[in-house]
């Protein structure tokens, strides 16, 4: 009979399939990407302090840093994410807080509220940046912890990609300051802590900084959290 040949056949191959190896079955998949160490979350050490870092690509690159420095003495958090334009952080600030207790929360949103969009208009209008600052500290304030304010970090004029002009961080940086004032929050000048050596620090043609940079903000982090952790 011709089928039972082939009946033979396929149960070789399934055979073969169920044999396969794992790794050889993932290897024709998309290799996965790394996860930032910085993203992963870090268990608590019974009796230190809590912190909650909040903020974009740049409070990412400064994370580890700070951990390092205050490993042993506080746990430093972070959210999960690139926390983006202030209205990302309205619509996932709940979440993000969870349910523990926080002693300081680090924050800072701007950046990605003045880049260009394609039409021209910025992500997040200073109008509408500041009424999004104001409802952020208004539910910040609620979780009763210290708040400090990081100011947004230099953008470098010419051409960049997402688009982002020179003079909108000192709009940004000025409405901010208004309402943290206003709200007695404390204020982590980021951009003052590197703007003295901003070619040495900052990326060719970016917003973003190397590892000497990133340094250099870490440790103005770690000053305003500990004089924070100290009152």
């Amino acid at each position: 009979m011709k089928t039972l040949p082939l009946l033979l056949a396929l149960a070789s191959l399934a055979l073969f399939a169920a044999d396969t190896p794992p790794a050889a079955k993932v290897a024709v998949k998309a290799k996965a990407k790394a996860v930032n160490p910085a993203m992963l979350e870090i268990e608590d050490v019974a009796g230190l302090p809590r912190v909650l870092l909040i903020g974009d690509s740049i409070s990412i690159g400064y994370t580890l840093s700070v951990r390092k420095a205050l490993e042993g003495k506080v746990n430093v958090h972070r959210i999960p994410t690139n926390g983006g334009p202030t209205k990302t952080g309205t619509a996932n600030l709940a979440k993000w807080l969870g349910t523990g207790k926080w002693d300081v929360i680090h924050f800072n949103f701007g950046l990605h509220d003045l880049r260009h969009m394609e039409d021209g208009k910025r992500q997040v209008e200073p109008t509408d940046y500041e009424a999004n600052l104001r409802s952020l500290v208004a539910d910040l304030k609620k979780t009763g912890a210290k708040l400090i304010f990081a100011t947004t970090t230099p953008v470098p004029e010419g051409k960049l990609t997402p688009q982002r002009t020179f003079g909108d961080v000192a709009t940004y940086n000025d409405i901010a300051l208004k309402v943290m004032k206003e709200n007695s929050v404390a204020i982590d000048d980021l951009n003052a802590a590197v703007a003295p050596d901003i070619a040495k620090l900052q990326n060719p043609h970016d917003v973003h900084y190397n590892a000497q940079g990133y340094e250099v903000l870490g440790q103005a982090v770690v000053k305003s959290l500990n004089a924070a952790l100290a009152k």
